[in-house]
Formats: structure tokens, C-alpha cells, sequence
């Protein structure tokens, strides 16, 4: 199938499938006779799996160790877990950082009067160095 078929058939815009040859995520199609990108089964089971990893908000170099993974059948699942697990806990900072960023500015939109005076705790706040 063209690109615009595996495009199509992955949800990977063909822009993105020509991107993650070109970084070298996925391996160079075949070509045709007249030389244009041939998809194979095999290359749509790895858009889905790169959109998949993406979707879970992996890096692009974390989907090329996953994705290496993924093709070595003789992988240990244990280096597999060990991308995730870094993923996750990294992941987890995000959260609670913007948790408290939440928090904060919810305190803030709280105490201001958002009326016609000029005083506001949120500006206040956004000028206070630290």
C-alpha cells in the first residue's frame, strides 16, 4: 500500500511517517517500480505502535528502545518494564507539579475580587520574586 494508505490505515499522518523514517524510527519501505514507498502489514503494526506510545506521551527516544524491544523477540520484558517504570515516575512528577501549580492558582482566582479595583493578589503574586 502508498502512504497515503498506510497513513490512512494507521492514523499516522504520512508528514509523521515520512518524519519517523527520516530520525530513523521506522525502517525505510520498500519501493516500487516506480519508486514510491510500499507499506507492508508489518510497517502499519509499528505506526500503531509509535502512535500508541505517543498517545501515552513517551519520547521519541523511548519508543525507538521500546520499538527495538518490540522486534527482538528475545527480549527481557524486564528492560521493557524499566522504560515504562521511568516513564511513570516521571510522569507522576508532572502531576504533582501541576497539582500544585493548580492549587495555587486556584487560591489566587479565589482571592481576587475580580471587580473594578486595581488591587489583585494575582499580580501581586506574579511580581513577588523568588
Amino acid at each position: 500500500m502508498n502512504i497515503g494508505e498506510a497513513s490512512k490505515a494507521s492514523g499516522v499522518s504520512a508528514k509523521m511517517i515520512r518524519h519517523y523514517e527520516s530520525i530513523g524510527l521506522l525502517r525505510p519501505p520498500a519501493r516500487g517500480s516506480n519508486d514510491y514507498r510500499l507499506y507492508a502489514e508489518r510497517d502499519l503494526h509499528e505506526l500503531r505502535f509509535i502512535a500508541r506510545a505517543r498517545a501515552l506521551g513517551f519520547s521519541m527516544k523511548e519508543i525507538g528502545e521500546l520499538l527495538s524491544l518490540w522486534r527482538n523477540r528475545r527480549r527481557a520484558s524486564a528492560q521493557v518494564r524499566a522504560i515504562a517504570g521511568t516513564h511513570l515516575k516521571a510522569l507522576e512528577q508532572r502531576i504533582a507539579m501541576m497539582e500544585s501549580v493548580r492549587a495555587t492558582l486556584s487560591e489566587l482566582v479565589r482571592c481576587c475580587h475580580g471587580d473594578d479595583r486595581p488591587d489583585c493578589p494575582i499580580l501581586d503574586d506574579l511580581t513577588l520574586q523568588r
